[in-house]
């Protein structure tokens, strides 16, 4: 997991019949979360997999970190964020992890690279940390995987891959790696069901 700091700062502003507004500087801690490197496979293949972007609803489609107090409140940690959106950040894992195995001839993106034989669709539902009643936070991520034949679109499987993780900490940096851990656990098991259906 990296960790780099940015700067924000917001220059003096000089609007008509008021004086500058002077200099505010404010500073956000960013966390970007890694792949996972899988043990080099042999025979491999000329298929391409496309990796779509994923899909999210509204409050996980950005790059803060969302908290939850309650089932109905949606509030983001004040001073962190992730590198990209989690959308984005999702994408480039599974990617990076999939081309790891180099099972595959190739594997990327929209807009790069051939034709694709197979296309993975993926849906997040959860990438969030809760509140628990004792104090304790639970972070979570949970997501829907669809396989498809890029030719005739028919699904060639589906599949949830969820974890959950109890930490004691509402503090970014212990938060990030506890995602971290969960997706050293959940990236294999994805990465190994995808690559049966797409290999």
């Amino acid at each position: 997991m990296t960790l780099s700091r940015r700067m924000f700062a917001l220059g003096a502003l000089a609007l008509p019949g008021c004086t500058s507004l002077g200099l505010l500087d404010a500073a956000r801690d960013v966390y970007e979360l890694q792949p996972v490197s899988l043990p080099a496979q042999s025979g491999r293949s000329s298929q391409s997999l496309l990796v779509l972007m994923p899909t999210a609803p509204a409050a996980l489609s950005t790059d803060r970190i969302l908290i939850k107090q309650d089932p109905l409140a949606v509030a983001y940690l004040p001073d962190a964020s992730w590198s990209d959106s989690v959308p984005q950040m999702m994408q480039s894992v599974l990617i990076r992890t999939l081309a790891s195995a180099g099972r595959i001839g190739f594997v990327g993106a929209q807009g790069a690279g051939p034709v694709p034989d197979t296309v993975l669709l993926t849906r997040i539902d959860a990438f969030e940390v809760t509140m628990l009643a004792d104090g304790r936070f639970e972070t979570r991520i949970s997501c829907e995987m669809t396989v498809l034949r890029d030719r005739d679109q028919r699904v060639l499987g589906t599949r949830r891959f969820e974890g959950a993780l109890i930490i004691a900490s509402d503090q970014a940096g212990p938060i990030a790696r506890a995602f971290q851990q969960l997706l050293d656990d959940l990236l294999p098991q994805a990465a190994t069901w995808v690559l049966a259906r797409a290999a």
